[in-house]
């Protein structure tokens, strides 16, 4: 995906932050995110154990993400062990998750976590967010590299979790998930509800959408 599509993604998630919140972003996309946020209200958090994420000025490889990218702090940022980064998770004081998606089912169930046939570096903390996080945000590519939906009838790859996230922003929409239906509520710029049609195998309701 090339990166002015990961960008415009990003930006528009990074709209629905406001108000003071703690943030997680998982790897890939929503690593972007923060580029765009400027109310210093938002906490970005990462499950490895520090609230407070912010750019880097200067490298120190002892301040990584989850990902194992390097971060900066800003101030007042605080440091914490990895059971009680979790503890913040489970007990409901992440107020949004940002995710990647490899799949999203028609409810909005997504796997992320697992490819089928292939080697897992490790799960990271995906499922704990999915049930813990207040609202989850998934950014993802509407297509595979091969041209294929990622919006599915249902997923191939292990589900994540059994719970629906809240929206889903790609290159081509917005979608918000109602009573585990997929609702488009958006077309991304440049994009057409006839080509949010083709690109989608899951079914969706188009709102007040008209071709």
């Amino acid at each position: 995906m090339e990166n002015g599509v990961q960008e415009l993604i990003a930006r528009r998630a990074a709209s629905e932050l406001k108000g003071s919140s703690v943030v997680n972003l998982g790897i890939g996309i929503p690593t972007l995110v923060a580029k765009y946020v400027e109310d210093e209200l938002i906490h970005f958090h990462t499950e490895n154990g520090l609230l407070g994420v912010t750019e880097v000025e200067e490298e120190d490889p002892n301040l990584v993400n989850a990902g194992k990218l390097p971060v900066g702090e800003r101030v007042g940022a605080s440091f914490f062990s990895s059971a009680e980064s979790f503890g913040m998770i489970r007990g409901g004081h992440v107020d949004v998750a940002i995710l990647g998606a490899l799949q999203v089912d028609e409810t909005g169930r997504i796997a992320n976590w697992a490819i089928p046939g292939k080697s897992i570096i490790g799960v990271g903390g995906a499922m704990d967010l999915l049930v813990g996080a207040k609202k989850v945000i998934v950014t993802t590519s509407h297509l595979t590299k091969d041209g294929n939906s990622k919006l599915m009838k249902t997923c191939t790859f292990p589900l994540t979790s059994t719970r629906s996230v809240d929206m889903i922003i790609t290159e081509l929409a917005v979608f918000t998930v109602v009573n585990e239906q997929l609702v488009l509520t958006e077309l991304m710029p440049g994009a057409t509800l006839e080509q949010v049609r083709e690109s989608t195998e899951a079914r969706f309701s188009e709102g007040g959408f008209e071709s």
